[in-house]
């Protein structure tokens, strides 16, 4: 018995492009941006002109469903793989202009040198010379005569072989006639395995995801304003990072500058923040999981094409339902109250700089937490605690590191069920337990790498305290991590590699401590035992040689904030790893001490 859930039909290229003009195809990326340079585009038209394979497109038939009045309607088909060659085609043959990455509107214009029988970008020089047709769509055009183009091109070029030409411009009119198959995914393929196809069939090409088919399939609805709402989520995330991006838009797309979408996120042109810059992605996973409570962005899919999830049936109120929910998650996404306090809750927890962010998704869920928490009316103060405590939580146990889909999942379910404040809370003392302080942190700083999780939280736990750096009298760390800092080698680097130590020893996060550029140059390869001896002398009223304390009672309370040992500043200079064990055991203890005070 055969297990092929497909069907594969060659149909000519002129017949593809009138699907998708008439609607029987959605090309959903016709609408968002298109990634292949206008090289890859020339390339396609010689390989059509020289009758060579241009491979297969994927297209899967939405799943037909009920209407309002009980009958049922057959769903567009979807190009799930195939949607750059398509837009290729119709931006090359039809001269319909494209999204480049930047967001620019640009006409692609592919050029044919009839005599030479080649393709070219189309550039000035080129449409100077009449040598060329200076672009394909003008050939391709409905009204476009053979017999006039043939002696157009001739009256220009008398010494052109018109017979030939003639010849030569018939075979490129042919193109059109060239066969593409098509597979067609079989109509009763759940979600989950076309979501799974499509990845899969992407993913040589570039690294695709349940949220790039979520956006196909949100782009392909023009029943409930799906490509505004698409626009919306792109623009949004391209906003975030580059602000001045609101005036391409007011000029290049007035009909959407004139939707709500585009009034919700206006705000976003004075801010030059970048704590968190949200993808797509992440837009999608909190306003689907916030609005929807569930954190499968499948389901979302799902949902979008009408599926009942109770019946097992596809219905329109469902979809229509469904567009409108997501709609309420992105405003509510959007709206400048509700990112302006998730960032402020976040600095307020000491994550003051992008550099301080490792967790996306961490982010992602606290954001999720603040949306539902605000849904519930949970006064201002408890809700922003809870956020801050979660997001440390999930940044030091690594909870959405590995399959944060599912974890999203179960978190949003558990918090349905047994009440938000309830459930988190009880998660974060069961992950962050007496044991996780006192045994288990100590070993996460057991690590060469200044990105980890670990490190990260204690760098953001000295912002959030106050501390000074590292023999500063007046500079704290939180100024150092705003501006300019050195990451300081307790025991200098040179002075390890000197005795045989490789990187990864020396490099231990738990020889780091934050200070000024010239308190670290100034210090330089000594031996721990030198400058530490030095620092004693200069509180007795020796020279200053490293920053300016001059009590010895200052001298030791900046160790302390920083979790060095006193023992330091009485010459007694242990073992490099006997140091670095006593530094992970101080070091956990301030970030235990920091998270009390979330």
């Amino acid at each position: 018995m055969s297990t092929q859930r497909y069907s594969v039909t060659p149909h000519p290229i002129e017949t593809l492009l009138t699907w998708v003009k008439s609607g029987e195809i959605a090309i959903p990326e016709i609408q968002r941006p298109f990634v292949w340079d206008a090289t890859k585009v020339r390339n396609l038209m010689d390989s059509l002109y020289q009758g060579y394979p241009v491979g297969y497109l994927i297209a899967w038939r939405n799943p037909s469903v009920r209407l309002k009045d009980g009958s049922t309607s057959s769903g567009k088909r979807i190009l799930i793989d195939g949607q750059q060659r398509v837009t290729a085609l119709m931006a090359g043959l039809l001269g319909i202009e494209v999204l480049t990455k930047d967001y620019d509107t640009v006409r692609i214009r592919i050029a044919f040198h009839p005599v030479e029988e080649r393709f070219e970008v189309s550039n000035p020089a080129i449409r100077k010379d009449v040598a060329w047709l200076p672009d394909l769509a003008e050939v391709f055009a409905p009204d476009a005569s053979l017999t006039e183009l043939t002696d157009d091109y001739t009256e220009k070029n008398p010494d052109a072989d018109r017979k030939k030409v003639s010849r030569v411009l018939e075979r490129l009119r042919k193109i059109i006639n060239n066969h593409v198959g098509i597979i067609e995914l079989a109509e009763d393929l759940d979600i989950e395995t076309v979501t799974e196809i499509f990845i899969r069939v992407n993913s040589a090409g570039a690294s695709l995801s349940q949220a790039d088919f979520a956006m196909s399939k949100i782009a392909a609805n023009d029943l409930y304003d799906g490509n505004q709402l698409r626009k919306a989520i792109d623009y949004f995330c391209h906003l975030a990072v580059a602000p001045e991006f609101l005036a391409r838009i007011e000029k290049g797309d007035k009909a959407f500058a004139a939707t709500e979408y585009f009034q919700k996120m206006r705000w976003l042109k004075d801010v030059n923040d970048d704590l968190y810059d949200p993808s797509y992605t992440d837009m999608l996973r909190v306003a689907f999981t916030s609005e929807f409570r569930r954190g499968k962005l499948q389901d979302l899919v799902a949902l979008l094409s009408g599926r009942n999830f109770e019946t097992k049936q596809y219905e329109e109120a469902v979809a229509e339902e469904s567009f409108a929910k997501l709609k309420a998650g992105v405003f509510s996404f959007m709206s400048k109250t509700h990112f302006d306090r998730l960032t402020m809750i976040l600095r307020s927890a000491g994550f003051i700089t992008s550099n301080l962010i490792r967790s996306q998704n961490a982010i992602n869920f606290a954001y999720i937490i603040y949306l539902r928490g605000r849904a519930e009316s949970m006064p201002a103060a408890d809700l922003e605690r809870l956020v801050r405590r979660w997001y440390v939580m999930s940044v030091l146990r690594g909870r959405y590191a590995g399959n944060p889909e599912g974890t999203f999942d179960y978190d949003i379910r558990q918090i349905d069920v047994r009440g938000l404040a309830a459930y988190a809370n009880a998660v974060i003392d069961a992950e962050l337990s007496d044991s996780f302080w006192d045994a288990l942190l100590p070993q996460e700083f057991d690590t060469s790498s200044s990105s980890s999780s670990a490190f990260t939280v204690y760098k953001a736990a000295q912002a959030k305290l106050g501390d000074l750096g590292f023999l500063s009298r007046d500079i704290t760390v939180r100024d150092l991590l705003l501006n300019r800092s050195d990451v300081h080698h307790v025991f200098p680097r040179n002075h390890l590699k000197g005795k045989g130590l490789s990187s990864a020893r020396y490099n231990q996060v738990a020889n780091f401590v934050i200070a000024q550029s010239e308190i670290n140059i100034s210090i330089g390869d000594r031996a721990p035992e030198v400058y530490f001896s030095e620092l004693a002398e200069q509180c007795s009223g020796g020279p200053k040689r490293y920053g300016g304390i001059s009590e010895i009672s200052e001298l030791r309370a900046n160790l302390a904030v920083s979790c060095l040992p006193e023992s330091l500043l009485d010459g007694k200079i242990p073992d490099f790893d006997v140091f670095l064990e006593q530094r992970r055991q101080l070091m956990a203890q301030k970030t235990k001490a920091y998270f009390a005070t979330l």
